[in-house]
């Protein structure tokens, strides 16, 4: 896990990077697998909450599900994200967890089965939990130790949660809800050199079944993730990332027929947050495609509004 500068450096103005929790959470509702998250596993005081609200646009070879049957498909997808979280003490280890609901419209095109077709989709996406536990580097404190704190290396342990709230007709093949659960165990490597963060995730999304897919069920195998962050502290408060992941597996079946549509997509991207007050915060990130098979040819471009408070500050 890591943190900014040391808080007691910024004369009380504490920095918390929950951003990453609000771009999980904002590329998870739609695009499990696909996040790009710096500073996943932050070290914060206990009792602090935030709130953040964040706004992406996707265009490209995007699609909610990439055994669809829809060639030449293109879409413009627009997604706010209301979410909220809080640094707890979990068993004497420094933790968070964060809870959001999505909003998802835009606009698709393509061949359906042969023909050309072209739709709209609006609604509520699926709603996620993360829960973010440090093992090693960083205990549970309150402000006071943790104006003291000094990161050197640290890991983390987290869970997300997809939970099927989202808009679902079984009679669509692209849907802005999965109707189906997900979950994303993953392990989390920080380390800090002076201005520098080096960050590495190994994680794994298991999918439930979707037993109303036009008719007939759909399951998807486990997917594989990787993420490679590094960031440097620009000034005391505002820091920059590149951005990297990779991501495989991922084969769906309808009606135990395996398709052809086991992925091996990366992408690559930036990020960089800047301060506004002592309790405000706002981000830019933007990423594509590196290196893609299936579904993953797409552009996205976010900025989010986070805002801070309790546990002292």
């Amino acid at each position: 896990m890591d943190i900014s500068d040391p808080p007691a450096r910024y004369s009380g103005h504490v920095v918390f990077p929950f951003w990453c929790v609000a771009l999980v959470i904002l590329c998870a509702s739609a695009m499990p697998a696909q996040e790009l998250e710096p500073r996943a596993y932050s070290v914060s005081p206990v009792g602090v909450n935030f709130v953040v609200v964040a706004f992406a646009r996707a265009s490209g070879d995007l699609s909610f599900d990439p055994a669809l049957p829809v060639e030449d498909a293109s879409a413009t997808l627009h997604n706010v994200v209301l979410g909220y979280g809080r640094a707890i003490d979990f068993f004497g280890r420094t933790a968070n967890f964060a809870v959001a609901v999505p909003y998802t419209w835009g606009s698709l095109e393509g061949l359906v089965n042969g023909v050309s077709a072209q739709g709209t989709r609006s609604g509520l996406g699926d709603s996620v939990f993360r829960l973010a536990v440090n093992l090693y580097g960083a205990p549970a404190m309150n402000l006071e130790k943790f104006r003291e704190y000094r990161q050197k290396t640290t890991i983390g342990a987290s869970v997300v949660l997809i939970v099927p709230t989202g808009q679902y007709d079984d009679n669509r093949y692209v849907n802005i809800g999965s109707n189906r659960w997900a979950v994303k165990p993953e392990v989390g490597f920080s380390r800090r050199v002076n201005r520098w963060y080096f960050d590495l995730y190994l994680g794994i999304w298991v999918f439930g079944t979707n037993t109303d897919f036009k008719g007939s069920f759909r399951t998807q195998d486990p997917l594989g993730t990787t993420q490679l962050h590094v960031s440097y502290n620009i000034t005391r408060r505002m820091w920059a990332a590149f951005d990297a992941n990779y991501y495989t597996g991922g084969r769906t079946s309808t009606n135990g027929v395996a398709g052809a549509d086991l992925q091996r997509n990366s992408r690559v991207g930036g990020t960089l947050a800047v301060p506004v007050t002592k309790h405000q915060s706002i981000k830019f990130n933007y990423s594509t495609g590196a290196r893609t098979n299936i579904g993953a040819s797409f552009q996205t471009i976010g900025i989010g509004y986070q805002y801070t408070w309790g546990g002292g500050v």
